[in-house]
């Protein structure tokens, strides 16, 4: 009897051994994060939730400060007006990938949360616009359509021109800039989107002039019919390379329809957008 309990124990004690095959979770954060470099951000931010070890490798400063433009230290001064020394390389990430509002809210600069491109939007308000403070010329229309919760819609004018001004540490690349137009008023009814075209004119008659300039020398101007309504569309005026980012780079634009035979209605202006060259694929523009 002994010897069948002893015989017993010895069955019942009987286990596979532990598995000693290294796992993901045994690797090293420093070497995870040597292989992160390599990813886009939000591949890494869904690593991140594999385990600890991806956790702690994703938010390396190293990782993330090569997804920041190299300038950004003069860009956060830029729009913050100070260095916010605190954030880690992650963190500041995330705060640039938010439209950040400056100069007195009329301009909003973002990175591309895929590729960390820099991205630029000037407000109508912080452009000069003829006739923009006559009721009889412009309103102003309350949207959730526009960043800036506000577009001026034009109702009639002869003179068209709007011009305004950038100066901004853009990364090295190639930029494009694109006005946001809308031709006829958009508003709701039922709980639908609707725009009225009735008041649409002057737009296919003559063709809208593009200017664009860059302190360094660099002009281009185009000339663009405005055709298609009840939509919201990104008008290409122009594009402009970066060779120093160590500098300001300061672009003049203006859109222009000066042709006094006839007058221009139903146009809404909402802002003026900067965008990497490679972004122009996902805009439809004219």
């Amino acid at each position: 009897m002994g010897s069948g309990f002893s015989s017993f124990l010895t069955l019942g004690n009987t286990q596979k051994p532990a598995s000693l095959e290294p796992s993901l979770g045994d690797l090293p954060e420093s070497c995870l994060a040597s292989v992160l470099i390599y990813l886009d951000p939000p591949e890494i931010c869904r690593l991140a939730v594999l385990n600890k070890a991806f956790r702690g490798a994703s938010s390396a400063d190293f990782v993330w400060e090569t997804k920041l433009p190299a300038n950004y230290e003069s860009i956060v001064e830029r729009v913050f007006g100070d260095f916010p020394s605190k954030l880690c390389k992650k963190d500041l990430y995330a705060r640039l990938c938010q439209p950040n509002s400056f100069e007195r809210e009329t301009k909003k600069m973002w990175l591309d949360k895929m590729t960390g491109g820099v991205c630029l939007s000037v407000s109508w308000k912080g452009l000069a616009i003829t006739g923009i403070d006559d009721r009889r010329y412009w309103t102003r229309i309350p949207t959730e359509e526009s960043r800036f919760g506000l577009i001026a819609y034009l109702q009639q004018i002869w003179w068209f021109e709007v011009d305004g001004e950038v100066e901004f540490p853009f990364p090295s690349g190639t930029y494009s800039l694109f006005f946001r137009l809308h031709l006829g008023q958009p508003s709701k009814r039922f709980g639908r989107r609707i725009y009225k075209s009735e008041y649409i004119h002057g737009w296919d008659i003559k063709p809208v002039r593009f200017h664009l300039s860059t302190s360094d020398g660099q002009e281009t101007i185009s000339e663009c019919f405005l055709q298609e309504h009840g939509k919201w569309v990104y008008t290409h005026a122009g594009n402009f390379v970066v060779e120093n980012p160590c500098s300001l780079t300061k672009i003049k634009f203006s859109m222009t329809q000066i042709d006094c035979t006839h007058t221009k209605n139903g146009l809404c202006l909402d802002s003026v957008v900067i965008y990497p060259c490679e972004f122009k694929e996902r805009l439809k523009c004219c």
